[in-house]
């Protein structure tokens, strides 16, 4: 959600600016904008649209060629997608420019203070009242009023802020929503993302929440709002340049579909003891014995990685034997939740930064409950306030619609699964046979590859119509509803994902002639219910897709596509079952003209509630 870069150092700003914008281009936005202090005179620009509305409204401006300058990308939160609303934001008296990602909760009250103290508004913003907020506490100090100034917000931030009358000053700041300082020689890029740093520096060090960083290019000084000093934790940032290229492909969806194969060797390398019959989980083990101890799970997450949660439940319950639950995030806070002695949250997240399942954390932990993260991002808040946790290790994930991320967390919460088992019930040679059905799963995916032009076709008889249905049992009732929410990410098509067997209660009234069901009808213990499903579509009309196990030619007779997985046991089965929904949600998305890697009003990281 939204994004920003900064520059100070010894270079023109603006390049620099605008390509860490383009970086940070996944993660969804609405307009940009760009302020650079060249000398002691600040320059604006901004543009509602993409990045490259932004730099066509730069080509032929004048006072852009200072080396000190931020710039960001704006998600709409507070008024409408103009302009005047898009960042940076300025105050009316000492040439304050500022950047925000995140929401300012009593914007209002504080909007009324400074009108009665005669500033003037030129926009619907929160982000404005900050902007004039630090204005009106500036007495020649920036730092000093972004402190003073943040002690009375309350809400979420990371924030710039540049100003006229300090030309050597950049202080950046962060509460809720995530911020890097990336250190250079002679220079520093801050950004929101990883991604826009990694070209110019690997050194880097993570904002905690109320950390305040005054920088100039020589260094920079850490303090909370209440100017405590504090000293940073430098690390080595572990994103490959070209992991977030295109490389060959048309969009990074497609890019990292075909990625997964490779992302999952590297989620599971190292964390399989096939000779001892174990998982080997590094960051798990100081905790055995308390998940050895544990009575109940919580997995707790949002959107996809909700979906993934889902089938680790399914997995804890059926392979570990303990009672697991679910939670929306967003829910779980707000609901005055029960947690009993010896119960393990997972919080799932690709990003790490997710506002909602870092805040169900918070409460968790608040509880007494174990902590655990299954994490992608390496150093994100989530991992660092965990107990313990693991890492997927599938890297970088551009597109805004998880692909190898979900694959990922699937692959993951079996790895933990398996953990459990061991120590609890489970025996070497059964962990051993999972292990080694584990081990298979990525070359069994490139056989589901290889089928994509097949897919395509089948989603271009479909792709004109505008309601689905995606229905499952078991272990793929969760990937039916990530199938259903892929086809809606990214094509506009609406679709529902559902229990199959939940469709004669109600759903089956939406069902038409020529109506689009996708069915996850591999082999399995609800094999014969399932197929039973499928008839009772196909008497009214509905047209059946069905995901089905190599070698079920009778399936055939019953539906009007087929999309073939290889034949695996149950609780792996999602992490073949969901490849083909991924490309013919990509397909459908493409064929139907839409920017797939930039899908409208979504964010790649929702960082706030």
């Amino acid at each position: 959600m939204c994004g920003i870069v900064a520059y100070i150092g010894h270079r023109v700003a603006k390049p620099i600016l605008l390509e860490g914008l383009k970086r940070l281009e996944y993660r969804g936005y609405d307009s940009a904008g760009i302020a650079v202090l060249e000398g002691n005179k600040l320059n604006l620009c901004k543009a509602v649209g993409r990045v490259s509305m932004l730099e066509e409204k730069l080509e032929n401006k004048e006072g852009f060629d200072g080396s000190l300058g931020l710039c960001h990308t704006r998600w709409a939160t507070h008024g409408g997608v103009t302009d005047f609303n898009a960042h940076p934001h300025r105050d009316d008296r000492h040439g304050i420019a500022l950047v925000h990602n995140g929401i300012i909760e009593n914007y209002a009250a504080l909007k009324t203070y400074l009108q009665e103290k005669g500033h003037r508004f030129a926009s619907e913003t929160d982000t404005e009242v900050l902007a004039m907020l630090i204005s009106e506490l500036y007495e020649g100090d920036l730092e000093a009023a972004v402190q003073a100034a943040l002690r009375e917000v309350t809400g979420a931030y990371a924030i710039a802020v540049i100003c006229e009358k300090e030309p050597g000053t950049l202080v950046v700041a962060r509460k809720g929503s995530p911020l890097l300082v990336g250190i250079g020689n002679d220079e520093h890029v801050v950004a929101s993302d990883a991604a826009a740093i990694v070209a110019h520096t690997t050194q880097a060090f993570m904002l905690d929440d109320y950390n305040v960083v005054k920088i100039s290019k020589d260094g920079f000084r850490t303090s909370d709002i209440h100017n405590t000093p504090l000293t940073p934790k430098i690390t080595q940032l572990e994103i490959d340049l070209q992991e977030i290229e295109l490389g060959g492909y048309s969009h990074f969806m497609l890019k990292e579909i075909y990625e997964q194969p490779k992302a999952l060797r590297a989620c599971v390398s190292g964390r399989m003891d096939l000779r001892e019959g174990r998982v080997v989980l590094g960051g798990l083990t100081n905790f055995a014995k308390e998940l050895t101890k544990a009575r109940r799970v919580i997995l707790t997450a949002q959107g996809t990685a909700l979906h993934a949660a889902m089938i680790g439940r399914y997995m804890l319950e059926d392979l570990v034997k303990i009672p697991s639950t679910t939670e929306y995030a967003s829910e779980f806070r707000y609901r005055n939740p029960v947690i009993e002695e010896n119960t393990v949250v997972v919080a799932v997240s690709q990003s790490g930064e997710t506002a909602d399942t870092l805040a169900a954390l918070h409460e968790a932990k608040e509880r007494g409950a174990l902590a655990l993260g299954v994490i992608n991002v390496v150093g994100s808040t989530i991992a660092r306030e965990t107990d313990a946790g693991v890492y997927l290790r599938v890297g970088p994930e551009i597109g805004v619609a998880s692909t190898k991320a979900f694959t990922g967390q699937v692959a993951a919460l079996a790895l933990v699964t398996f953990f459990m088992a061991r120590k609890r019930l489970m025996s070497a040679d059964q962990c051993r046979e999972f292990m080694q059905e584990m081990e298979a799963i990525p070359g069994k995916i490139e056989r589901i590859l290889e089928l994509d032009s097949k897919i395509k076709s089948i989603t271009e008889k479909y792709v004109e119509r505008e309601n689905w249905l995606f229905l499952g049992r078991g272990y793929n009732y969760p990937t039916a509803l990530e199938g259903a929410l892929k086809l809606k990410e990214i094509s506009y098509i609406h679709a529902e994902g559902m229990p199959a067997a939940e469709m004669k209660h109600g759903p089956i009234a939406l069902i038409n002639e020529g109506m689009p069901a996708v069915f996850i009808a591999n082999r399995g213990r609800q094999y014969e219910k399932v197929m039973s499903n499928i008839q009772e579509v196909r008497s009214r009309g509905g047209h059946v897709i069905a995901v089905a196990t190599e070698g079920d030619n009778e399936i055939r007779k019953y539906v009007q596509d087929v999309m073939y997985i290889p034949d695996v046991c149950e609780p792996l089965s999602p992490l073949l079952a969901v490849v083909p929904l991924q490309l013919m949600a990509y397909h459908a998305a493409v064929l139907r003209g839409h920017d797939v890697d930039k899908p409208r009003n979504l964010a790649k990281s929702v960082t706030v509630e």
